[in-house]
Order: C-alpha cells, then sequence, then structure tokens
C-alpha cells in the first residue's frame, strides 16, 4: 500500500523521477534554524529594566566625573552581559546537534540498481536498505526485515532498541508502538531492513524535533518577573525620594539647586543595587555550568531558576531519566558469584569475588563464562574524548565490556574460533 500510494515499485525511483521529487519536496537535510547574530545576543542581554537603571547611573556618575563609581557599574554591567551571552552562545551551539543526527550515506535502489548516495539525495519514494550500524537517512515504511531492531532512545527514551515488523498499525498508534516505521536519525542495532522513504528533511519526526526547538518563545520566568516588578518599583521609588529631597531642600530650607540636584543624583547611584545583576546572572550561570556537565542543555540562563521549582517529575518511560546505558553488574558460575568494577560500556575494570580481586585467568569458571560473550556479540565499543559509547544493540555492549574487563583479545578469539553461522535471537528458534 505504501509503495502505490507514493507511486513507487521494488525496482526503486528513476534518476530523473528522484531529482523531480528533490524539486519538490527539497533535500532531505534539516533547514537551519533562525539563528540570532552574535551581535543581535550580545545586545539583547542589555535589555532589562535593571540594567537600564544602572547604564543611566554610570552616564549620571560619568557627568559628575566620579570615574570610578562609573567604571564599577559599567564593569558590572558588562560582564552581566558577558557571562549571559557566553552561556547561550553554548546552548545555541548545544541545539544544532539535532542537526548531527541525520546520516551522511543511504544505500538506495536507482534505475534498478543498488547504489550508495549522499543522505541529502534521499527523495520520498526512494527504496532503501539499512543494517545493523546504519543511521536511518529519513522516515521510511518497513516492507522487509530480518531480525531488524532500532534504537530510537533519542525519539522516545526507551534505552533497548526496538523489533520491527512490517505488519501494519493503526495510524494513530504512538511513535513508539509503530513496529513498521524506522525514523530519521535512528540506528540499527541488529539485523537488515528494506523500506520505501515516506518523509525526507523537516517532514521526518526529528525534523519536527529540530522546528520546535527553533521556535520555542523566550517566555519570562517568575524571577525575571520578580526582578522587572522589582526593578519598576526601585525606578518609581528613587525618582519619588530625590525629588522630595531636591524640593524640600532647594524649597523649604533654601539651599542652592545646583548643589541639592548633585545631592538628589548622587542620593539616586548609592541606592541603585548595582551587584544584583551580576548575582543573579552568575548565580544562574553556575547552573547552567553544573546542568552542561551532565548533558542536559540551558537555551537561556533564567530557565535555571524553574527547574529549582520543580518538586515532582512524572515520566511515563524507565529510559527517559536513565543514562541510557547497561552494565553488567554480576556473573554467576558454578564456582561463585563475582561482581564487576567499573562504570557504564567502559572496558576498564575487574572483577570481585567475597569482595577481593579476581585474577580472571587463574579462574576457568570466570574465563569460561567470558569467552561466549564476547564471541556471540556484533556489538562495537567506541571511545571518545574519554566517554565510552556501544554501536549495536546495548546488551551486547554491556556483554562485550564485561568480557574486555577481563582481559578477553577478542582479535585473537575470532581467529581461534571464527563464527561459521549464527541463530538469531527470535522465539521461532
Amino acid at each position: 500500500a505504501a509503495l502505490e500510494r507514493l507511486g513507487v515499485t521494488r525496482s526503486g525511483l528513476s534518476k530523473a523521477e528522484a531529482e523531480r521529487r528533490l524539486a519538490v519536496h527539497g533535500r532531505n537535510r534539516l533547514p537551519a534554524g533562525r539563528r540570532r547574530s552574535a551581535l543581535m545576543r550580545f545586545a539583547l542581554q542589555f535589555h532589562n529594566v535593571l540594567i537600564y537603571v544602572l547604564l543611566a547611573a554610570a552616564f549620571v556618575t560619568a557627568l559628575m566625573q566620579h570615574w570610578i563609581d562609573t567604571a564599577v557599574i559599567v564593569a558590572v554591567v558588562v560582564i552581566n552581559a558577558v557571562i549571559g551571552f557566553i552561556q547561550e552562545g553554548k546552548a545555541e551551539e548545544a541545539m544544532e546537534a539535532v542537526r548531527n543526527m541525520l546520516s551522511s550515506q543511504a544505500t538506495v535502489v536507482r534505475d534498478g540498481q543498488r547504489a550508495v548516495i549522499d543522505a541529502s539525495d534521499v527523495a520520498p519514494g526512494d527504496i532503501v536498505y539499512v543494517q545493523s550500524g546504519d543511521r536511518i537517512p529519513a522516515d521510511i515504511r518497513l516492507i522487509r526485515v530480518k531480525s531488524l531492531k532500532v534504537q530510537e532512545s533519542a525519539l522516545t527514551g526507551e534505552s533497548l532498541p526496538v523489533d520491527k515488523d512490517p505488519a501494519p498499525v493503526m495510524a494513530d498508534a504512538p511513535l513508539g508502538d509503530r513496529a513498521p516505521m524506522a525514523y530519521s536519525g535512528t540506528v540499527v542495532t541488529y539485523g537488515q531492513g528494506t523500506g520505501v522513504v515516506v518523509a525526507t528533511g523537516a517532514a521526518t519526526e526529528i525534523g519536527r524535533i529540530n522546528a520546535m526547538l527553533s521556535e520555542v518563545e523566550t517566555l519570562s520566568t517568575p524571577l525575571l518577573q520578580r526582578m522587572d516588578e522589582f526593578a519598576r518599583w526601585l525606578t518609581v521609588v528613587i525618582l519619588v525620594v530625590c525629588a522630595a529631597v531636591f524640593a524640600f531642600g532647594a524649597l523649604v530650607w533654601g539651599f542652592d539647586a545646583g548643589e541639592m540636584f548633585m545631592a538628589a543624583v548622587g542620593l539616586a547611584v548609592s541606592a541603585i543595587p548595582e551587584g544584583l545583576p551580576a548575582i543573579i546572572t552568575i548565580t544562574l550561570a553556575i547552573g547552567v555550568e553544573r546542568m552542561a556537565r551532565r548533558k542536559a542543555i540551558i537555551r537561556q540562563l533564567p530557565a535555571v531558576e524553574t527547574l529549582g521549582a520543580v518538586t515532582t517529575i512524572c515520566s511515563d518511560k524507565t529510559g527517559t531519566l536513565t543514562l541510557n546505558e547497561l552494565i553488567v553488574r554480576s556473573i554467576v558460575t558454578s564456582g561463585g558469584v563475582y561482581d564487576t568494577t567499573g562504570s557504564g560500556y567502559d572496558p576498564h575494570g575487574g572483577f570481585l569475588r567475597n569482595g577481593k580481586d579476581v585474577v580472571v585467568r587463574e579462574d576457568i569458571h570466570l574465563t569460561a563464562a567470558l569467552r561466549p560473550l564476547a564471541l556471540c556479540n556484533d556489538a562495537v565499543l567506541r571511545e571518545k574524548d574519554g566517554a565510552w559509547s556501544v554501536e549495536g544493540d546495548p546488551t551486547e555492549g554491556a556483554l562485550l565490556a564485561a568480557a574486555f574487563k577481563g582481559g578477553v583479545n577478542l582479535e585473537e578469539l575470532a581467529l581461534e574460533l571464527p563464527r561459521t553461522d549464527e541463530i538469531p535471537f527470535e522465539s521461532q528458534h
């Protein structure tokens, strides 16, 4: 049905038809979001009532030739702006990471021949082949699968790969329950599959996420609202008090009007809390930095304040709030129970038995358990910037990490015991 709806057969699109569809639907890439220029981002850091008051105070103190006061106020304002500018810049760069989730190449059928093309040239109706390790180049409707599993945690939050099945499901099925669909940006962890492209670029599910991130409105948080209210109230009070002091001194006591004006201005400057904006910005920046260390993106500084008011988080998926990592904690053999050390997919660590270190090569029971963990495994562990990740099934990645902790040399073991066949992990077997 999907093939008929898209006007394509299993022999794929012709090159001419693919070009025509690309002209209609556009290239298979996410559109660049509306990014503010660096100058605009920096200028917006001064868009605050309290900052306006501080700038006015700096101007007046400069007229009075109180250069030290002027320098202090200007320094506070500039530091405040620089901190906000840097943090928001980091956040916007981090948001670009969504665009990096797309595949760079795709295997398709063009004019009846299988070909590897740039993923941006994939068009709706293209027949696409995917296999273990591939990143899905577009949203595709699967028409044939062989033990296909796809890691969809980036879209659904589920930590485990999802089994795919070309059998139809209800049109209104939740995203995570659409077994015959494979979405752009997700990764094949096991098996192979063939599908027809139904959406590309901004029309994909990852494209919709990218669009929502680009269109997030700047909302005023309770802290910002209170700060604006405080700044307006403070401004009014300062003006009223200074006007009263000037009028009382000049009209009632008969002091020189010029002297009273300078006294009123000095009173206004001294009443302004110059350090308040800097304190608030630095406090929020510290919160952003701590969140960034935990891989959380804070797009605007004031958003951190709302997290401080959270008392309960309701989540419908166990994978949403976890590290999306699996780890072997214990291995039970006929020789006893062994506990592992280390964390995540990092292959460095060891084994403990009754709290004491185990020399794996001298323990026949543990050695016998670790060898098949490495042999019956299609996962690959990758290290980047000191962080380890798995390419393939997360469960197999955890088992492989455990084998490496035991000193298993996969290359030597594969030469000694080469794989001749495999039985898929399916119920019929």
